[in-house]
């Protein structure tokens, strides 16, 4: 369901009225969460009020601010990448908690 779709959707980022039960169904939808009565009632509230402080940072005065994708200067102090001899594979297997031959094995990520 695109977006303008959703229940309520009124258009305008900023409508800040209470989100409803049917809007919080729909993001446990989309979050394919499964939540009880009581929880959809929670979180709307929350929600709302996570909304509404959102809504209030739109109202900050940031005409004299620099547009920046850091708040803070990005300068690292991390070492330089450089390459370097790789470990050889006795060492990562001897590192590893469960290994089958030269293989690291993993839990299943997926059923």
């Amino acid at each position: 369901m695109p977006a303008h779709d959703a229940p309520g959707y009124a258009g305008h980022p900023y409508n800040m009225e209470s989100l409803t039960s049917d809007q919080v169904r729909y993001i446990a939808k989309l979050a394919n969460l499964h939540l009880t009565e009581d929880e959809i009632e929670t979180y709307r509230h929350q929600l709302t009020g996570i909304l509404e402080h959102v809504q209030s940072l739109q109202e900050v005065d940031t005409s004299g601010v620099e547009p920046t994708g850091h708040a803070t200067d990005s300068n690292t102090v991390l070492r330089d990448d450089v390459a370097g001899m790789p470990l050889d594979l006795d060492q990562v297997i001897g590192n590893a908690p469960s290994t089958s031959g030269e293989f690291i094995r993993v839990s299943a990520v997926m059923d």
